[in-house]
């Protein structure tokens, strides 16, 4: 699952990275979602508090034009058990996951949009074994959202750090 501000402040998000940009976009979808998605696109954030990782603007926009395009079978992934075990997770991990963004985020050279690509992906490869099983069917959703996403901002990217940042994570985890 995806909200700005995991991403922003804090994925996997969803899956961490998926997790935070859905937030932007949960009063268009929330009727329809089970009450754990629910729960789960407008509290994530707050469950992963960053300090340091930042999401570029140019990323929150590119990734929630793919979530709000998600096909109706992508959209099936969002249950009330997967979410449910996306929310149990995430507030037990929530803080070592920031934490890790953090610390990524502060040890990466280069501009914002090469510090938000690496970090992002260095703590997603980490923490997604540890996602349960549950989950697995919105983590699908949210590798496929992240290629797609880091293929269009490499895309568009016109500085050569932030293309080649993008490209050198958009195959994910």
């Amino acid at each position: 699952m995806i909200s700005s501000r995991i991403v922003q402040r804090g994925a996997l998000t969803a899956v961490m990275v998926s997790a935070s940009v859905l937030t932007t976009s949960a009063s268009a979808q929330a009727a329809e979602l089970p009450p754990a998605c629910q729960t789960a696109l407008l509290e994530t954030l707050d469950k992963f508090p960053v300090v340091d990782f930042t999401v570029p603007q140019k990323v929150q926009n590119t990734v929630l034009v793919e979530v709000l395009s998600l096909s109706e079978t992508d959209q099936a992934a969002f249950t009330e058990s997967a979410c449910s075990a996306w929310n149990n997770w995430a507030t037990t991990n929530g803080k070592a996951v920031a934490g890790d963004l953090d610390t990524h985020y502060r040890n990466t050279a280069g501009p914002v949009c090469n510090k938000f690509a690496r970090s992002a992906l260095a703590t997603i490869k980490k923490y997604a074994p540890n996602i349960p099983a549950e989950t697995r069917e919105l983590e699908k959703v949210a590798k496929k959202v992240w290629a797609t996403s880091m293929q269009k901002l490499q895309n568009q990217a016109t500085n050569t750090d932030c293309k080649q940042a993008y490209n050198a994570v958009k195959v994910g985890w």
